[in-house]
């Protein structure tokens, strides 16, 4: 006698676009770091060459469903890499109810693609290098580099757009980007 065996297939995905961050979608895209990271992912070492500071343009997206709701983020920052200008990638999340769907993957693919065409020469990213391996991300060019505060050296990973654009970068990673308070006064007083 054999057991019959139960399938349930998942619910299909919604129809997902990807498209630049707009004002309305902070509060959602805050929500969703909370959730994806836990309430104490302000206090990491990436979010301090953050803070304060505006991702550079063109390259804060978000993966939306069918309904316009945010299930998807990932921004990149101005950061000077030990004396060479680059991007600092982070964070990367995706709503927990689809995550493995592929969404992440397709959020740094178009964000590592719109970087090399926007003509900027590496990015940077503290994660998972069996995650980020597969988008060409490696510890290799990172070795001359820290960053401010507490990290895993081992996580700091970088991905060259252009050939030796991290050649001689050593030191300690700083931000560059634009200031937030800037430019809220400048879209508040003209």
């Amino acid at each position: 006698m054999s057991a019959a065996l139960s399938f349930v297939a998942p619910e299909p995905l919604p129809q997902i676009g990807l498209r630049l961050e707009q004002h309305a979608d902070i509060a959602a895209r805050e929500a969703l770091l909370d959730l994806a990271m836990g309430k104490h992912r302000k206090r990491k070492s990436s979010e301090t060459l953050r803070r304060g500071r505006l991702p550079a343009d063109g390259l804060a997206l978000v993966a939306v469903d069918d309904a316009g709701s945010v299930i998807g983020t990932v921004r990149l920052w101005h950061v000077d890499a030990g004396g060479v200008p680059a991007l600092l990638l982070g964070p990367l999340a995706v709503s927990k109810q689809i995550q493995g769907s592929g969404i992440g993957s397709m959020l740094m693919q178009h964000a590592v693609a719109e970087a090399a065409r926007l003509g900027h020469g590496a990015i940077l990213l503290v994660g998972d290098a069996p995650y980020y391996q597969r988008f060409g991300f490696s510890a290799e060019k990172t070795t001359d580099l820290s960053m401010p505060g507490p990290y895993e050296k081992h996580r700091l990973l970088a991905l060259e757009l252009r050939d030796q654009a991290l050649a001689g970068a050593a030191g300690m990673i700083c931000p560059t980007g634009q200031k937030a308070v800037a430019e809220e006064k400048r879209r508040r007083f003209g």
